[in-house]
């Protein structure tokens, strides 16, 4: 499958050891966003925004190093992998990032594919996959 990046926003738009939301879905939809972290180093990670256990938003976490901690439960996620640090278990999907020229750029292919079994259920029982909304 080939990627077709489309620029989101520059990386300076982003705050140090913070995040930004890209919406995702039409406005029925409601599905999670992806999350755009930037780590003090100014390396990009992005995560789809819910937390595997419970669906808490990630995006309202703290970053610290390489991880983010969810806002409600503590657990921690490897901002490279989506891991869950042990001792919890789980993970949350991650998505290609590409860095040119001070700008983020994530994969429209990725973006658009339903992020969970639940999705894929919606958008085919409407036939319509997620919509990238910026």
């Amino acid at each position: 499958m080939t990627q077709q990046w489309k620029m989101i926003c520059k990386v300076k738009e982003i705050p140090v050891a913070g995040a930004r939301l890209v919406q995702r879905g039409l406005a029925w939809q409601e599905l999670p966003g992806v999350v755009l972290f930037r780590t003090s180093q100014d390396e990009i990670f992005a995560l789809l925004d819910s937390v595997p256990h419970n669906g808490t938003a990630l995006a309202d976490g703290i970053v610290c190093g390489a991880r983010v901690t969810c806002p409600c439960q503590s657990w921690q996620f490897e901002l490279a992998t989506g891991c869950a640090v042990a001792p919890t278990h789980g993970s949350t999907r991650t998505y290609s990032v590409k860095l040119e020229d001070g700008k983020v750029y994530l994969d429209l292919a990725e973006l658009n594919a339903p992020a969970s079994r639940a999705e894929a259920a919606l958008a085919g029982a409407y036939s319509v996959a997620p919509h990238l909304d910026l």
